[in-house]
């Protein structure tokens, strides 16, 4: 392919469409220009169509970046195919840029490759600023150099044909663009725009119906590239959704009626959709005043009798870490969602990471045990919710969903649920209560006690965060302290015991197994399939349960040479100065499955804020492999 720049004013579209199995396409625009509603609709249409897509949204850590820069970079990424789809992939295929300073900014986190189709708005060339025309001449030549195929588009000047605000227009006409070079059927377009558009008038519709067609037909008369990527006819209906909607939708199947939260990227569009929705099901969503009063609220509207959900992000869990404990020590049934973000402190709000398992596990003073479970899937958070308030209703007590925000952000086709009575919580339980039996009557056994409720005749009884005894009176008698930590602690052993062991992708047996957790599975997956291609003896385990884990670790681990695992948090890299084998901090996963197993567990955290493609795992995976050759 030629690395040239095009003149797309003057190209010849080619005579035929190629057939491919796979794409990647990304949006990128400053922030504020439609390219991340651009590259959702786009997506939607090709799931609508019957192929399989994961999308990643590009979003800029500054609220209100400076236009025109690396840092502004706002869009999406989106990788279609033929078959489903579960991770974002490698390099883009084609990256359609409003301009060219926005485009570096995914050079730099190396989502470009040589050969990459580059649109670029050329609309700079022509701009009165020297600064800016000597910036867009200078960018140009380097894309070439870099080896990408370089197409100078009049993006904003065919959108001024249409509207006097182009920055308005332009994600509808490269909507048309993209829906072109796909060859989508630009017939059901029309109802997309429609529905999304709806409440800003007809006007509006219309207006943004004519920048899509324009884009449509500029395509078919200039560009040279046109695809098709083969889409399945799907057998069951299928619904197309992002983490935080499955979450929102899961929380109602689950017939939770109190969401109650305060808003923190990127968990807020979770507390958004459910603002919108979670009314029509009976329920509402309190905004509180900051994090303490949300989760405070929620454990209130628990131990009235309803499991309540609260949703937030890392920073949020910091402030939730007492409440949370006290929902522990008083055993009141509580969801609790995290979405993950980069960090400490305020750290990357938009960017993705798996930073908060050791939080979530151990940030609450004290023995405080609590269920934690991580979907792997968009459509896992959907069913994780109605798992999530089962469990912290039969186990009483806070159950937390570690979500992300690849998870939060990206969208996937499922099988549209089909929904069960017995997902829902049942009534509240209006019987009188037997006065006989304690509020706290632990099963000596097992540690769990059924729950009174204050609307029981009877059922009242203080809820406390103090040490206390079956009655809930407070005791700090050394005995009833051990009695109640063991009690506690024991309901853990109870559900470990009902879990099965993790299947193993891949021989049971081998050199290596590769461990991960939550967003991580489908990259994981595919570099683990790129190896077993090539002969190598690699497999992987994947795990949603992460307090307790699910049994049979340490078994499934004796049958390979080394065992590893790959996360997005933290981890110190081999041979970094200073770093020993005793100085060395692993992964947040690692650390567990090391106490726990007493395996020898080694790890790779990478932190990029973004997903980690497959291909470098892969490479990472066989650079250990060679290695472990060389030492025997």
């Amino acid at each position: 392919m030629s690395t040239s720049t095009i003149d797309a004013d003057i190209a010849t579209p080619a005579s035929a469409v190629q057939i491919v199995d796979q794409h990647i396409v990304e949006i990128v625009s400053d922030s504020g220009e439609g390219a991340q509603t651009c590259g959702q609709m786009f997506a939607d249409l090709c799931a609508r169509n019957g192929n399989g897509i994961w999308t990643v949204e590009i979003i800029p850590a500054e609220i209100e970046p400076p236009s025109r820069s690396r840092a502004g970079a706002s869009g999406n990424r989106i990788r279609l195919g033929s078959k489903p789809v579960t991770n974002a992939g490698d390099c883009a295929d084609i990256v359609v840029a409003l301009n060219e300073q926005v485009l570096y900014s995914r050079i730099d986190a190396g989502a470009l490759r040589p050969g990459t189709t580059v649109f670029v708005d050329k609309t700079w060339a022509e701009s009165p600023d020297d600064d800016i025309r000597r910036r867009y001449a200078e960018a140009i030549s380097d894309f070439n150099a870099r080896s990408y195929f370089v197409v100078e588009s009049p993006i904003e000047a065919e959108c001024r044909k249409h509207t006097d605000d182009p920055k308005k227009g332009k994600n509808m006409w490269v909507l048309g663009l993209l829906c072109a070079i796909y060859d989508l059927d630009r017939s059901s377009v029309g109802a997309n725009i429609a529905k999304r558009f709806a409440k800003k008038g007809e006007a509006v519709i219309q207006k943004n119906l004519a920048l899509f067609t324009d884009g449509y037909d500029w395509a078919l008369a200039h560009v040279q590239q046109r695809y098709r990527i083969p889409a399945q006819k799907h057998t069951q209906p299928m619904v197309v959704m992002n983490g935080n909607q499955a979450i929102g939708l899961g929380i109602m199947a689950a017939g939770i009626e109190v969401c109650s939260m305060y808003p923190i990227t990127p968990a807020t569009s979770a507390s958004h959709f459910l603002a919108q929705a979670l009314q029509d099901a009976g329920g509402f969503v309190h905004q509180a005043e900051d994090e303490i009063a949300a989760i405070g609220f929620a454990i209130g509207a628990s131990y009235a009798g309803k499991t309540a959900v609260t949703i937030t992000s890392g920073p949020g869990l910091a402030l939730k870490t007492e409440f949370l404990g006290y929902a522990v020590m008083a055993e009141v049934p509580l969801v609790i969602v995290v979405v993950q973000r980069g960090g400490p402190s305020t750290g990357l709000p938009t960017k993705i990471e798996q930073g908060d398992l050791l939080a979530a596990l151990y940030a609450s003073p004290g023995d405080s045990p609590k269920i934690i479970i991580a979907p792997a899937t968009i459509e896992e958070c959907f069913h994780f919710m109605i798992t999530a308030r089962k469990l912290a209703e039969e186990f009483r007590g806070p159950v937390m969903v570690l979500s992300d925000a690849n998870l939060a952000t990206g969208q996937q086709p499922f099988p549209k649920p089909q929904l069960q009575t017995d997902w829902l919580a049942a009534p509240v339980d209006q019987a009188a209560w037997d006065q006989s039996v304690p509020p706290f009557a632990w099963d000596a056994e097992t540690g769990l006690s059924k729950r009174p409720l204050p609307g029981q005749r009877g059922g009242e009884y203080v809820l406390t965060g103090l040490a206390h005894d079956e009655e809930s009176h407070v005791a700090y008698e050394s005995a009833i302290n051990q009695k109640t930590m063991e009690m506690r602690s024991r309901k853990l052993a109870v559900l470990q015991s009902a879990l099965q062991p993790p299947k193993v992708h891949g021989d049971p047996e081998g050199d290596l197994l590769v461990i991960g957790w939550g967003s991580t599975l489908g990259c994981i997956e595919e570099a683990v399939d790129q190896l077993r291609a090539e002969g190598k003896r690699v497999s992987s385990v994947h795990l949603r349960f992460l307090s307790p884990m699910e049994p049979g670790l340490k078994q499934i681990f004796q049958k390979f040479r080394r065992v590893m695992t790959v996360e997005v948090n933290y981890s110190d890299p081999v041979g970094a100065p200073y770093i020993t084998a005793e100085s060395r901090r692993y992964s947040q996963l690692a650390q567990l499955l090391r106490s726990q197993t007493l395996v020898d567990i080694d790890c790779w955290g990478q932190v990029p804020g973004s997903p980690i493609p497959p291909s470098k795992i892969a490479a990472e995976l066989r650079r250990r492999l060679d290695t472990f050759a060389k030492e025997n």
